[in-house]
């Protein structure tokens, strides 16, 4: 696997993406990088672009190149906690430790692999690495993820989460007792110089983020928060959490904690769309995983969650 990272120059300003990944990458085609930036392996200051995009001054590439060979998903039978389902899209409750789509270093065993299992009729706007995928949620973050079966739905579905009318509530399990009832964390994220695999809050090639939150239990030593996304950056919640002193429990990334809690303390509780055919409101809830329900039942009886391990 082979890493990329550059920051765009003035002279290398308004060219078009694939042409200059074509002169910096020699050793890959132009019809290959074509491919890989459908699929999702190029990145524009942390978001996926277009290979028309043409770049700007400072913009921050980045890329994982896959192996060279054909970039296919097979199906793949598994347990899937489906809470909805009809012609146009099915909410799925994913697993803590499922990926949501094939990429580097995952070509397998992915909630798609999952779906092209269980239906054939997705939405083909993500390309074939990503077929029904409107958003997505961390591999170790559980809980609602609604999926497109068709490109009018996937579409529809699309522009409800630009104009914020296709609403995430998360349940977050943090280090520290926050004292404010309630809080908006307005902090831009970008990707961190010192370490690529992360996320943080900087000015620097970043993009605006929000976070609402209001504090549901506090125990003695952490805090169980609601948190409702207005904007969807990479890592948003963990990032944010960990920027105000308060890091998601378990959290293997961002955390300094070694607890073992079994996974990060994050759960997508709840989401809220328009039905895209229908126009009606839909609302989902996906219970809260097993383990996290012990750890809070723990906490509730006045055990600490640094105990956790012994």
């Amino acid at each position: 696997m082979l890493d990329f990272d550059h920051i765009v120059t003035e002279t290398e300003a308004k060219t078009r993406i694939d042409k200059l990944l074509v002169d910096l990458c020699p050793t890959l085609s132009r019809s290959r990088i074509k491919q890989l930036i459908d699929y999702g392996y190029v990145l524009v200051n942390d978001e996926e672009t277009k290979s028309a995009y043409r770049v700007k001054t400072d913009d921050s590439l980045s890329a994982e190149w896959p192996p060279v060979e054909d970039l296919e998903v097979n199906p793949e039978p598994m347990d899937l906690d489906i809470l909805y389902e009809d012609s146009d899209l099915l909410v799925v409750n994913k697993a803590r430790g499922l990926v949501v789509h094939p990429g580097a270093g995952n070509p397998n065993h992915t909630l798609v692999n999952g779906l092209l299992a269980h239906c054939i009729d997705l939405s083909g706007i993500n390309g074939v690495l990503r077929p029904g995928i409107v958003h997505r949620i961390d591999k170790d973050t559980s809980g609602c993820l609604v999926v497109a079966k068709n490109d009018i739905a996937h579409h529809a579905l699309s522009e409800q989460l630009q104009s914020k009318t296709l609403k995430r509530t998360y349940l977050a399990l943090v280090h520290g007792v926050i004292q404010h009832n309630s809080g908006i964390i307005d902090a831009p994220i970008g990707r961190d110089k010192y370490d690529r695999q992360k996320m943080t809050v900087t000015a620097v090639n970043s993009r605006s983020a929000l976070t609402n939150f209001t504090v549901l239990e506090r125990f003695k030593d952490t805090t169980l928060v609601e948190c409702r996304l207005d904007t969807g950056r990479t890592h948003q919640i963990r990032v944010h959490f960990n920027y105000i002193g308060y890091p998601i429990v378990g959290d293997p990334k961002y955390a300094k904690s070694t607890i073992d809690t079994q996974g990060q303390c994050l759960h997508a509780y709840k989401i809220e769309f328009i039905h895209p055919r229908t126009e009606e409101t839909l609302r989902f809830i996906a219970e809260i995983p097993e383990y996290l329900s012990k750890i809070l039942d723990q906490l509730r009886q006045g055990h600490s969650v640094y105990a956790e391990k012994n």
